[in-house]
């Protein structure tokens, strides 16, 4: 296994609105618990231009109406596959188009928000969704 960066990953990812549901999605990555699609951001490339980029590898969706939501840290969890340090600047997007998941996702699923807070999320995920169902 390769070593950790001795620096923080920036990472972006987004809760994905459409029609009044959210997508959450199960990965490995994150021992088995649901979130939202994202990823790390690439040297020299746009934060927005990243999460774009992501959505699309890991779902294949178009997103709108991005806006910022918060930044969380993400320092050794231990829900995280291993310890990593990252930055996670987190997003409220409307999402278009149908999802097709790669090979990271092992599952998804489009709820209702509140209903999302029954599921097992992450962290990080139930604090965004949380943000969400406050209005923020």
């Amino acid at each position: 296994m390769e070593s950790p960066p001795q620096y923080p990953i920036p990472t972006v990812g987004a809760l994905v609105e459409r029609e009044g549901k959210v997508l959450l999605v199960r990965t490995a990555k994150w021992r088995g618990l649901w979130g939202v699609p994202g990823g790390k951001v690439a040297y020299g490339e746009a934060l927005e231009a990243a999460l774009r980029r992501e959505i699309r590898e890991e779902v294949n969706l178009d997103l709108l109406e991005v806006r910022f939501a918060l930044v969380q840290e993400a320092l050794f969890s231990p829900e995280f596959y291993r310890p990593t340090h990252m930055l996670l600047l987190n997003y409220f997007a409307r999402g278009e188009g149908e999802v097709r998941p790669n090979e990271e996702i092992l599952e998804w699923a489009w709820v209702e928000p509140e209903a999302g807070l029954a599921y097992p999320l992450n962290s990080f995920t139930r604090l965004l969704l949380e943000r969400y169902l406050e209005g923020a």
